[in-house]
């Protein structure tokens, strides 16, 4: 897991477990994943703040001599404020984790009320 041990002062880009910057990102809220705040990988840059802007960044200081493999790996990516959770497959495995909502009373995969009126 990347470096996460260091402070960091920047913005959380989401609120109430979601990322209302991203038009497809999921909720995360009700389910067992839980939001994890921007961090510092190993190359000094912010990951997860939504800016993808940092001064340390290989992208800001591109070169003949900088091995694109640098930008490899999981230190470049967040848990959770990633672009790959607006697919639909990561979606739905958001979801899958949630718990189902139902009225009080009610069973998770019984509708005890049907064809009762």
């Amino acid at each position: 897991m990347p470096d996460q041990d260091k402070s960091l002062e920047v913005d959380v880009p989401y609120m109430e477990e979601t990322m209302p910057h991203q038009i497809n990102s999921p909720s995360f809220k009700g389910s067992n994943i839980k939001m994890q705040p921007p961090f510092v990988n190993e190359h000094g840059v912010v990951i997860g703040d939504s800016k993808y802007n940092s001064e340390e960044s290989p992208l800001n200081n591109w070169s003949d001599e900088v091995d694109p493999a640098i930008m490899a790996g999981d230190q470049w990516v967040h848990p959770t404020n990633d672009i790959g959770w607006n697919s639909a497959e990561n979606r739905e495995l958001v979801e899958k984790s949630k718990k189902p909502q139902g009225f009080p009373f009610t069973h998770p995969d019984k509708d005890v009320s049907y064809d009762r009126d």
